[in-house]
């Protein structure tokens, strides 16, 4: 890591300033580097998934196991659509708990040679969140903003004093509304498996999934 800090920039109460922010992490992110802004589980370490450097480079700064996979957030169900196979099954769990604390690991439509088959992605329930992916027009590869098996950021604050050096921009939208990760549940398997438990209860998931899950 070097000595040099984040561009620390708060997440403004008005439209246009909103805007504005969401296109300079847009133009950040578009330029291969690292964000972290708010989501409404914890805070989240962003990159554009179109440059596997910026993918690699996260994985340096966690210290993350590289068997580990990083989910895109996306801004609806279509973005979801635009990069995996979506099923009823899947049309049915978004329909209730997007945009919201549900991760969904899906099959790919056309993984890259090296890539893995499936891919987790979710829709943040986060004004901020939003309006970065919607500027961004696409998806943001995104895990927690903290180093691998240290507790999850849930204020810029926490973000920037364990990873404050190593990313280009730090968005502060003040305290993560949720402080819990997202549950994640894998619909690439027959039954769906749960692979993390987190905000939403497997009895929740099993409701609106009209089946049992194997947790």
């Amino acid at each position: 890591m070097s000595n040099r800090r984040a561009e620390l920039v708060a997440w403004p109460d008005d439209i246009e300033g909103r805007y504005a922010v969401a296109e300079q992490a847009v133009q950040v992110l578009h330029g291969g580097g690292l964000v972290v802004y708010p989501t409404d589980t914890v805070y989240g370490l962003g990159v554009d998934p179109a440059f596997p450097a910026s993918i690699r480079r996260v994985f340096e700064v966690k210290g993350r196991p590289d068997e580990k996979a990083i989910i895109w957030l996306v801004d609806s169900l279509n973005g979801a659509r635009a990069a995996c196979a979506v099923d009823e099954r899947a049309e049915r769990l978004a329909e209730v708990f997007w945009p919201g604390p549900l991760t969904l690991v899906l099959r790919r439509r056309d993984p890259p040679p090296d890539a893995l088959p499936t891919l987790g992605v979710r829709v943040p329930a986060h004004p901020a969140a939003l309006a970065i992916l919607r500027a961004m027009d696409g998806p943001v590869a995104t895990t927690s903003a903290n180093p691998s098996g240290e507790p999850s950021s849930q204020t810029a604050a926490e973000a920037r004093a364990t990873l404050g050096s190593a990313v280009d921009l730090i968005i502060d939208g003040g305290p993560a509304p949720g402080g819990t990760e997202s549950s994640v549940l894998d619909l690439s398997v027959s039954p769906p498996r749960l692979l993390r438990a987190g905000a939403i209860q497997t009895p929740e998931i099993e409701a609106a999934l009209g089946e049992r899950i194997d947790a």
